[in-house]
């Protein structure tokens, strides 16, 4: 009884070993084992077993993206303006074993990597172009410390600038400059304003003037056409009272010799159309001859008649 005790305690310490050596690597992760000190393999996401005494987890390694948000550091730019300027390292380990073995502390090597790359690049570069550029000096430190942090096993994909704070003499002169600027604008833009009020205004005036002109010029033509359609018509009712003053006559004329009246008759109202067409207007009419002998005649038929 007692030796099957004994067995069953043994039995249950084993199992206890067992599971005591059993290893879970979740996913994202990544263990480098030691074996007797020495580097032995990487583990990887799932179920491993440690040997005991043996094996141990020198580092476990996230595999993951990660976030470096450095603090702020002090940088001089070529023309002797300090300032200070934080940075953020975007950046994924690509081998645990060279991430665990490659340098004492990776993220205070990358830090201090990080600030003197940015003190070379900004020491090359006046304030302005440094305010100007944040593009340009993110490529270049994500070249040079991607680069750098290789052989610890570290990629470095994104370097940003998270902010630059010039000193306070040099952000309250570059605030008058932008209220200089602002103010600046706001005159340029008030004066294209008025010149383009102007020139509105005097493109108004000359086509109202051409407007004024051109009706002008067709209140004449209509003046002119209204006078010549009146003379027309004067001309045409003279004419119309000239032909029906004719045509009576000639109808007179027709009339009396129908009723047989003699040539002398005919003269005489032949001199009565004559004196009718002068109507009263002409100072002296000429009289055919042979009108003017019968002139006599005429007087004493009256004579007689009376």
């Amino acid at each position: 009884m007692t030796l099957f005790f004994d067995i069953f305690i043994i039995a249950i310490l084993v199992i206890l070993i067992l599971v005591a050596c059993l290893r879970i690597v979740p996913q994202g992760s990544a263990y480098v084992i030691e074996r007797f000190g020495r580097y032995s393999s990487t583990w990887q996401p799932g179920i491993h077993f440690k040997l005991p005494i043996a094996d141990r987890v020198a580092r476990k390694v996230l595999l993951k993206e990660q976030v470096a948000d450095f603090a702020p550091q002090p940088v001089i730019t070529k023309d002797n303006v300090t300032m200070m300027i934080d940075s953020v390292v975007y950046f994924l380990i690509f081998d645990p074993k060279l991430y665990a073995y490659g340098v004492e502390n990776p993220i205070m090597a990358m830090e201090n990597l990080t600030a003197t790359t940015l003190r070379n690049i900004i020491g090359d570069m006046e304030l302005d172009a440094t305010l100007t550029s944040r593009e340009a000096i993110n490529s270049r430190m994500l070249a040079t410390i991607d680069a750098a942090t290789d052989p610890w096993g570290i990629k470095v994909t994104r370097v940003e600038l998270k902010n630059i704070q010039p000193p306070a003499a040099i952000r309250e002169s570059m605030e008058k400059q932008m209220k200089a600027e602002r103010e600046k604008r706001a005159a340029i833009l008030t004066a294209e304003g008025q010149k383009q009020a102007m020139i509105l205004e005097a493109e108004g005036r000359k086509e109202s003037a051409v407007l004024n002109a051109e009706a002008a010029k067709q209140a004449t033509i209509l003046a002119a056409e209204a006078e010549k359609e009146r003379e027309i018509r004067e001309a045409e009712g003279r004419s119309e009272a000239i032909r029906k003053v004719q045509q009576a006559n000639a109808d007179g004329i027709r009339m009396i010799r129908e009723a047989g009246a003699d040539e002398a008759v005919l003269r005489i109202k032949s001199l009565e159309a004559f004196a009718a067409a002068a109507n009263g207007q002409a100072t002296k009419i000429i009289i055919p001859s042979e009108i003017q002998g019968i002139a006599g005649l005429a007087e004493g038929i009256k004579e007689a008649v009376k």
